[in-house]
């Protein structure tokens, strides 16, 4: 393998004395060869099983000589619209357009296009017609299948068929990217490579598919809600690499979609070999004079110790890209990408991260996993930790202690979020104390979402009474070792399940802690959740049971106002609420209540307000305590 960066132009491609790569691959983000972006992973992963790669970063979709500056490649097209679904990255949850993109140089918006996989894969073949092209990365991911896509709010077919490709590499894709590879140097033609887990490719001969779940037609999922929620947990039920069964679903009578089972899981030996490729860990130079790309300052100092999750939040769609297995790295891989960074001209001492899709999170949650894979229809901590669940910090803990000890690290940092549940199962609190004294900076933020345990069901969250908990802990924590610090929670409105009457439950919450927060997340209804699921089918695909979901914009904006019920500009907003709530008791001048009345109107006559939980209290929840105001 050459150091330096991958050719991103014709001339730089040359100066490797290639001719014609094996593999052009095109990318909706700015090429940033670092760990953390999905397409650094995959090209370098090919590069060092001996395939040349040149990468087209963020062509002009609307010019399709912009797809021929390499010419045609010797195997075929690799396409991504980045480490981001395109629409995400363009739109916020109420739809608008956003105003940057921190995968873009200079963090310019508008330079890859909505739904960028299907784009770059049409314009493909508006040049070259039977050149392989294999489509992969989070969007193609989490779209393998028939999905529900809220910008259009419509059902939509699965992206290999709308994009022309000929597979799609789903989930974490470094096995299967190589196994396609070696099936299209040995000569096998695209259409017949049908055999590769963690793939999904498309035919018309029913007879390929084999020991297989047949799934409701695409028909039947655009024309009935319900058969879309059957057709969805079948899916979710399947994704495991040791017992997903393969799966399939039918367009017009004649066309078939087949979905593979999922690739298995890297050992810890294949995944320190991934993270040790010579990754340049930064943007490509050509971008400097535009002021690089935003998004490197996250990551240019973290570090990913693991991924996969078996959290099972249902807003989350982890279980679908990169499954429920964890698989971490050793200390040795770590310690050694942390030394590197120490060296790094612009490092000031602190490791700003140290973890995967959870922090604590380093093996999987039960021994029979990496044999037997994960139960199918149960989960490891909801709606209470499972028995066999293996709750054990102390790798993790033995981790934390080399990195802090390395000459030039002043401090190491835990960002990534703190499974709080899964700590509390530890009958070990050691990790409890160690975060307190050397992983925190003031303030620790963690992800509670919501309290109401009705919400918290759907969202597969543990009850508040854990999140309580855990705040008595950490509190008490803290004043054992002297220390002043905070929890700051993350909250989610209009999640399925959420009616204004929880919404203001959790407005009530806030008020008892004495705590606005200053961001708050709307639901946002991304591909392949099963909160998503809820909320366009108003079923609960694991039950088939009807669930309240807020589907109409201004009512979400009253649930996501009455969070920050204290923000002046939210008061309308605030104040219809209630009243549709029917707490009219919670507008007035008392200690309870949110907001005062409007002016020169009466306060509401007195109601006897819902009888009160009793709640303990909870302290030190954050150092600042506003006063109510209009």
């Amino acid at each position: 393998m050459q150091k330096g960066f991958l050719p991103i132009t014709a001339e730089e491609l040359n100066a490797r004395g290639i001719s014609q790569p094996d593999f052009v691959y095109i990318i909706g983000d700015a090429y940033v060869d670092h760990p953390s972006f999905g397409h650094a992973i995959i090209s370098r992963v090919l590069e060092s099983h001996g395939y040349s790669v040149a990468i087209l970063s963020q062509p002009d979709w609307k010019d399709p000589g912009s797809i021929a500056v390499f010419g045609e490649p010797r195997l075929g097209f690799l396409v991504t619209a980045g480490n981001m679904d395109s629409m995400v990255n363009h739109f916020s949850v109420s739809k608008r357009r956003r105003q940057t993109d921190a995968f873009t140089p200079g963090g310019v918006m508008g330079k890859r296009p909505d739904y960028a996989t299907v784009t770059y894969c049409n314009l493909i073949r508006s040049v070259y017609k039977n050149t392989p092209v294999i489509i992969g990365g989070i969007e193609a991911s989490l779209r393998r299948l028939s999905h529900y896509d809220y910008w259009s709010d419509r059902m939509k077919r699965s992206i290999l068929l709308d994009s022309g490709a000929d597979l799609i590499s789903y989930g974490m894709g470094e096995r299967s990217i190589v196994e396609i590879a070696d099936a299209l140097d040995s000569g096998i033609a695209v259409k017949d490579i049908t055999f590769i887990e963690g793939t999904v490719f498309k035919t018309r001969d029913r007879e390929l598919i084999y020991d297989s779940i047949e799934l409701p037609s695409f028909e039947e999922v655009k024309r009935e809600k319900r058969a879309y929620a059957k057709s969805f947990y079948t899916q979710y039920l399947n994704t495991d690499p040791y017992n997903g069964k393969r799966l399939f679903e039918t367009y017009d009578g004649k066309l078939f979609v087949v979905q593979n089972p999922a690739a298995k899981p890297l050992s810890q030996s294949e995944m320190d070999a991934v993270y040790a490729l010579p990754y340049m860990r930064t943007y490509h130079p050509s971008y400097e004079a535009a002021g690089g790309v935003p998004a490197i300052r996250e990551v240019q100092f973290s570090l990913v110790s693991s991924r996969g999750c078996f959290g099972g939040c249902n807003f989350c769609a982890l279980t679908f890209h990169q499954g429920r297995i964890i698989q971490a790295r050793s200390h040795e891989s770590i310690v050694k990408e942390a030394e590197k960074m120490t060296w790094d001209p612009g490092f000031k001492g602190y490791l700003h991260d140290v973890g995967g899709p959870t922090a604590n999170f380093r093996h999987p949650s039960c021994e029979k996993q990496l044999e037997k894979g994960v139960c199918q229809a149960k989960q490891c901590l909801f709606p209470a930790p499972c028995r066999n669940l293996t709750a054990d910090h102390a790798d993790y803990l033995a981790l934390l202690k080399k990195l802090r000890d390395l000459p030039g690290v002043k401090k190491v940092f835990i960002r990534s979020g703190i499974r709080f549940d899964y700590l509390l199962a530890d009958p070990d609190q050691a990790f409890l104390r160690e975060l307190c004294e050397h992983h925190v900076s003031g303030q620790l933020k963690v992800a509670p979402e919501h309290i109401s345990d009705a919400v918290l069901e759907k969202m597969g969250k543990p009850p508040v009474q854990v999140y309580k908990k855990f705040v008595d802990a950490y509190t008490n924590m803290n004043e054992t070792l002297n220390k002043k610090q905070y929890l700051v929670p993350y909250l989610m409105s209009s999640h399925p399940g959420s009616t204004l009457k929880e919404a203001v439950e959790l407005a009530e919450f806030l008020r008892d802690l004495g705590y606005m927060p200053e961001q708050v997340q709307d639901f946002y209804p991304t591909p392949s959740t099963i909160s998503t699921c809820m909320y366009y089918t108003g079923l609960d695909p694991r039950t088939m049971k009807p669930v309240y979901t807020a589907v109409n914009p201004h009512e979400k904006a009253m649930q996501r106002a009455l969070i920050q019920y204290r923000n002046p500009k939210n008061y309308k907003l605030v104040h219809e609420a209630l009243i549709k709530a029917g707490r009219e008791d919670l507008i007035g001048f008392g200690k309870k209540c949110l907001i005062r009345p409007k002016k020169g109107e009466a306060p509401p006559m007195k109601k006897q307000a819902p009888k009160p939980v009793k709640k303990k209290t909870i302290r030190n929840v954050h150092p600042k305590k506003k006063k109510a105001g209009k």
